[in-house]
């Protein structure tokens, strides 16, 4: 008769070798499929894998992060959070769990409950959704870079309303050093520094953006730009904004060609001119159709709002036009610019 017992034994020794003779390589691949297929069955996507891992300075504060295969800058959630709370205290994470109860989850940065009308559905469906990425062995919950001034710019706007309590203006404060820390550096060159992912960008990564970005066909007209950025341009430039909505159509020319600059040739490298190439001209040279409407619905459109939503906070940070333009230089500057350096004498 066959002692099952040994069997057994005998099994797990087996077992045990063979978890031994494999690579650190090979043990991450194996938890990594383990963890994808668990994602599949609860029909979610896959988890991509942090190719290159660092942690950037921001304000004094560091945060990790990570550019995953698919290029995707990412700051970790908890590095984020210690950067806004400074712990994740017992009475954040009954905020968090309350607000996941009221259907609309949010990362515990902006679990406080007077924060919610400023945090609108397209956050939460966009920059303000959690990945999930694997970071050696360990299965990681972070956000996209793009995060990090849309989630200063909520506690700010917050404090401007007059909304938050005494205990929670620290946090606002936070968000403030932050931001001011994001106008000094571009937090995608800064993650692309910190990995050492600009060495290793494929040749045809500007194909491949431009693929992504630009859509083939048209795409219907919806507003895109918030009424924001063109109050906040106009109180820059020193224009008065219409008081009515027709009248606030008929912009001054040089609006086009500031967007151009602040908004198209800081998108992505090389899509402003693809877009310009795609968009017919009427017999007057003027463009026939917004330039944002060649931009893809998944991936063009989505970060034209992110971009926009950082650009308006760095004009609300912004006293006039040229503290404005020197914090977008720095912290959003055009492709194909060389990042201004700030040298001591």
């Amino acid at each position: 008769m066959v002692d099952q017992g040994n069997v057994a034994d005998h099994a797990s020794e087996g077992g045990k070798a063979r978890a031994e003779s494999l690579t650190p390589d090979e043990r991450r691949e194996i938890a990594r499929a383990a963890a994808n297929a668990r994602w599949e069955k609860a029909g979610r996507p896959p988890i991509l894998r942090a190719t290159h891992i660092g942690e950037v300075n921001v304000g004094g504060k560091l945060i990790p992060c990570a550019v995953l295969e698919d290029g995707t800058r990412v700051l970790s959630e908890n590095g984020i959070t210690q950067a806004m709370l400074g712990s994740r205290s017992g009475a954040s994470k009954r905020l968090k769990r309350a607000s996941m109860k009221d259907g609309a989850p949010v990362p515990l940065f902006l679990a406080p409950k007077r924060l919610k009308p400023f945090i609108s559905n397209d956050l939460i469906d966009g920059p303000l959704k959690p990945l999930t990425y694997q970071q050696g062995q360990e299965i990681v919950t972070g956000f996209s870079a793009e995060a990090l001034p849309i989630i200063c710019d909520i506690w700010l706007r917050a404090r401007d309303a007059g909304v938050l309590q005494e205990q929670q203006l620290a946090k606002a404060k936070a968000a403030e050093i932050l931001m001011r820390g994001l106008a000094h550096v571009a937090i995608i060159a800064l993650i692309d520094e910190a990995t050492g992912y600009q060495d290793a960008r494929a040749k045809d990564a500007l194909a491949k953006i431009l693929e992504a970005f630009i859509a083939k066909e048209l795409r219907k007209w919806v507003s895109t730009f918030p009424v924001d950025y063109y109050k906040e341009l106009f109180r820059l430039r020193g224009w008065k904004f219409p008081d009515l909505p027709a009248d606030q159509r008929k912009r001054p020319v040089l609006v086009g060609k500031i967007t151009n600059d602040v908004v198209y040739d800081r998108l992505a490298p090389g899509v402003r001119q693809e877009l310009n190439r795609l968009t017919p001209r009427d017999e007057k040279g003027r463009l026939k159709h917004k330039l944002f409407q060649r931009l893809t619905e998944d991936v063009g459109h989505p970060k034209l709002r992110e971009h926009l939503a950082s650009v308006v906070a760095l004009m609300k940070a912004a006293d006039d036009w040229q503290a404005f333009a020197y914090m977008l230089n720095r912290a959003l500057p055009r492709y194909g610019d060389t990042p201004y350096l700030p040298f001591e004498g």
